[in-house]
């Protein structure tokens, strides 16, 4: 009997998983937007969120920001690859910083060294994202 509540609670659980594993967009500061000009130290194609890493010249010092984007299958839909970016490459990337001042952000867009513009798709006049309308 025992066996069979774990199995089934078991059961129930995993078709949430990935609901509990997302998360809000209210971390990042929709309302701000900043531009970073840095050299990239890692592009992570990954799920659900690709990130991007770059190091960020800051008052003579190095700045470190991770920067979360879409999931690699919505970014293919909007022409990205998984080499898109890559270690070395000088950019600037266009963010809603965190709120708690961290170095991080949600991506809005990134010119890459070629003149190109790789694009999020999010609103960048400081209308939210996920954000139920009343």
């Amino acid at each position: 009997m025992n066996r069979k509540l774990v199995a089934g609670a078991l059961l129930l659980a995993v078709p949430l998983a990935p609901a509990l594993a997302h998360h809000s967009f209210a971390m990042f500061d929709q309302k701000k937007v900043m531009t970073l000009k840095g050299t990239v130290t890692e592009f992570q194609w990954t799920n659900p969120h690709s990130f991007l890493e770059i190091d960020v010249p800051s008052g003579g010092k190095i700045q470190h920001w991770s920067i979360e984007l879409n999931s690699p299958n919505n970014l293919k839909r909007q022409g990205w690859l998984r080499t898109s970016i890559k270690g070395g490459d000088k950019v600037t990337v266009r963010i809603n910083p965190l709120r708690d001042g961290k170095p991080g952000g949600l991506f809005l867009d990134v010119v890459l060294p070629n003149g190109k513009v790789l694009d999020s798709g999010l609103p960048k006049d400081g209308t939210p994202v996920n954000v139920p309308k009343v």
